[in-house]
């Protein structure tokens, strides 16, 4: 497998509190890594480095380097919108545009100058596809994207994603607002969408990390604990912490 990403000594500060502690980890392209560990670890935040979206925070400051396709995105030359359109983000909860579900999935692409209508109907229709939408809503592209079921919105919001073609996804516990049938539906979507994709998932559901990730990484405390093929990690972890928190014994 390629090395995608690869994150190196790195260490986060919010002010004078230390958030992450000296993590150093490749990520393999075309795979699923999950992020597992308690509320508070650190998970979200080093999730976030990734498309540089904790630069927003006043207090945020980082040692390290964020290496991808063999740049380190922290350089002072790297042109952070260009870099973000390579990485896409999925959050917790749906967030769909007070618009239609074309106007959604196209949203991206229009502020990009892209005035083509051939080309927005066929990407849009991809994206769609892409993300098991498609057969769903292909009848009510004019409709609210409000009006959507929660399941649905979530899978919009990653045609939306999916729309700009990034490399890498970066879903932050994208299926915690979901039921189990809908969660089922994006757990299927994430296996398939690696084979385009690089993916990194942050969960709290041990079941849906050993499910869904070819690795999952152990964060607690800012410290990352253990790093290994998710196969490892939950039936021969090394570590008596990883071992404690995958049985529920804390966390």
């Amino acid at each position: 497998m390629k090395t995608k990403i690869e994150a190196k000594n790195i260490d986060v500060f919010y002010g004078d509190f230390q958030a992450l502690r000296n993590i150093n980890m490749q990520f393999e392209e075309n795979a699923v890594t999950a992020l597992i560990g308690p509320s508070g670890c650190g998970k979200s935040t080093y999730l976030r480095l990734f498309n540089r979206m904790n630069d927003y925070i006043d207090s945020f400051n980082m040692n390290g380097e964020i290496v991808i396709d063999g740049k380190n995105i922290y350089e002072k030359n790297v042109l952070v919108d260009e870099l973000r359109k390579g990485i896409g983000m999925v959050f917790q909860k749906p967030n769909p545009f007070p618009k239609s579900i074309f106007e959604n999935v196209s949203y991206g692409l229009k502020i990009q100058g892209i005035k083509d209508k051939d080309f927005l109907n066929r990407r849009v229709r991809k994206a769609l596809e892409q993300s098991a939408l498609w057969d769903e809503v292909k009848n009510d592209l004019d409709k609210s994207a409000l009006a959507l079921s929660g399941g649905q919105q979530q899978r919009l919001c990653i045609a939306r994603t999916l729309a700009v073609e990034p490399k890498i996804l970066l879903m932050d516990e994208p299926t915690s607002a979901l039921d189990p049938i809908a969660t089922a539906k994006v757990e299927e979507l994430i296996h398939q969408l690696k084979e385009k994709y690089t993916i990194i998932i942050v969960t709290h559901n041990m079941q849906q990390a050993s499910r869904i990730s070819d690795f999952t990484a152990f964060f607690y405390m800012g410290d990352l604990i253990e790093y290994d093929k998710t196969d490892t990690i939950f039936t021969k972890p090394k570590n008596e912490r990883t071992q404690n928190y995958i049985t529920g014994r804390f966390g």
